[in-house]
């Protein structure tokens, strides 16, 4: 049956596809089928293989398994062992089926009928491929779940009754990443970020909180437009804020991306506005050539549609899946695509405010500054969407415009529809967790540390509210103290003792 093999199973190596093994081992499961079938597939994060010695050895990029676990050196062999103990890889899962075509697939569930794995394949392959495969309904056999949820997360799930299985996929074909269950998320979720949040907030005065709220709005759109490299005017600084603070409000759709990009850009003059009508790439150009020197190169323009259906379709059907790992997988499955000529960044930081919001995670009223701390994480940021889209380029064939732009000339959608968000969702939890234990807490200490400043100094000194704030802006800008050169200009009406005076004030009040 297994025609369409292009390579035989390999034997135990020290280097597959440029990955070096920590020993010599035997390649199994997922990186078996890569192998033997030549998929153009982006490699795992973490590939599996067979040791020679009856301990498992576990690094970053592999896991060694003991002989006990080798597999049949077959493609149901492998297909099970990676369900077993790899999990769902869609987008490898759709290559290997494409390539093999449906007989295989067949064959292993007629030898296997009331095979758990058997069936999830058979659901597999139909769901991926759109094609129905030469087989009765499945008439016995407990019904299991598609996605095992002891190591992807996945929401309840649906009954299907031609394969007894329970759908509990994240997505639709058209955009289903995944993300792995790993320490670091379960550690995040044990936190119980939500509640920790509506306790700080519950803890600060209204009137302070209100205040709070606006200035952690103003500095997520601020910091959302410093990471695009943009030194935006105040005005559009502030009609992005409150685009951001209208988060969750309106139902996610083309229409809606629209009007967010429409804010985002200020001068239109030379974007075209809407879907991209070409290819488009994040990067660079030669300096003398003008050649495209691409980092990431985005989805193709005649696949966008169907992709922005695939993004408003996950956020309708992820309300099961925890908010903050929808919120990484809505929004960097958007800066992947990146469907739009310019306002891509701000919109994909936008979408994890409008998962958070209308999910109900943000208490009302209050926006995180996840863009602040992406930004104060810039690196941290910049590694993590590398590490799928130094994976994805060399798959991608391309060639130059005569505008110097890009031209995708192979088929890359899925490469959009299915990854793995893991890194995305940790990295994620971490802004949250941030915000909510740092800044917001500390930007409403700082408020209330202003306003006992403040009514301290006019009981000493009688000035106008302006001054009083300017002063307390210099002495807290120069360690303490006011300048002599700030004294002499603005606040030369001060005496001596009045100036020591309201320095004690204002140091009491920030640092009592």
């Amino acid at each position: 049956m297994e025609t369409h093999q292009k390579n035989p199973f390999s034997g135990p190596v020290t280097v597959f596809q440029e990955h070096r093994l920590p020993e010599q081992a035997k390649p199994v499961g997922y990186a078996a089928l890569i192998d033997a079938y030549e998929l153009a597939v982006p490699t795992p994060m973490r590939l599996t293989a067979i040791g020679a010695h009856h301990r498992i050895i576990e690094t970053d990029n592999w896991r060694l398994l003991t002989p006990r676990h080798d597999p049949e050196a077959s493609l149901e062999g492998h297909l099970v062992f990676a369900l077993k103990y790899e999990g769902l890889d869609l987008v490898l899962l759709k290559r290997l089926f494409l390539t093999i075509g449906g007989e295989p697939i067949e064959a292993i569930v007629k030898n296997s009928p009331t095979g758990a794995y058997a069936r999830r394949l058979w659901f597999l392959y139909e769901w991926l491929t759109g094609q129905k495969l030469d087989l009765p309904d499945a008439q016995k056999g407990s019904y299991v779940p598609v996605v095992d949820p002891k190591q992807q997360w996945a929401p309840g799930g649906k009954s299907v009754s031609r394969h007894r299985v329970k759908d509990n996929l994240p997505g639709t074909p058209e955009f289903c990443p995944m993300v792995f269950k790993t320490k670091l998320i379960a550690d995040f979720m044990a936190m119980d970020l939500k509640s920790k949040a509506e306790k700080a907030v519950a803890a600060v005065p209204k009137d302070i909180m209100a205040r709070t709220a606006a200035f952690l709005l103003l500095k997520d759109s601020k910091s959302s437009y410093v990471i695009e490299g943009e030194n935006a005017p105040q005005d559009r600084i502030q009609r992005w804020g409150r685009a951001i603070g209208e988060a969750g409000l309106r139902a996610l759709d083309l229409e809606e991306l629209n009007r967010l990009q429409n804010i985002v850009i200020g001068d239109q003059r030379f974007i075209r506005m809407g879907l991209r009508a070409e290819g488009g790439f994040v990067g660079t150009h030669d300096r003398d050539t003008q050649m495209p020197l691409p980092d990431h190169i985005s989805a193709r323009h005649n696949d966008l549609m169907s992709l922005i259906d695939g993004l408003v379709a996950f956020d309708r059907l992820a309300a099961d899946i925890d908010p903050v790992i929808a919120a990484a997988v809505l929004a960097f499955g958007f800066v992947y695509i990146h469907p739009f000529e310019d306002g891509n960044g701000r919109i994909h930081r936008y979408l994890i405010h409008h998962i958070l919001a209308h999910r109900g995670f943000t208490p009302p009223g209050v926006i995180f500054p996840i863009s602040a701390a992406i930004l104060d994480e810039i690196d941290k940021y910049r590694l993590v969407l590398e590490s799928y889209s130094k994976r994805l380029l060399p798959l991608i064939d391309w060639r130059p415009t005569v505008s110097n732009n890009v031209e995708v000339v192979n088929d890359t959608a899925d490469y959009y529809r299915f990854f793995d968000a893991t890194p995305h969702a940790e990295f994620l939890y971490g802004c949250v967790q941030r915000t909510i234990e740092q800044d917001l807490p500390q930007e409403a200490a700082y408020l209330r540390s202003h306003d006992m400043a403040l009514t301290a100094i006019m009981g000493r000194v009688e000035m106008p509210n302006r001054m009083a704030e300017q002063l307390i802006l210099f002495v807290r800008k120069n360690g303490g103290h006011l300048s002599k050169k700030r004294r002499e200009r603005e606040f030369e009406a001060l005496t001596d003792r009045e100036v020591k005076d309201l320095e004690n004030i204002i140091n009491d009040a920030f640092d009592g």
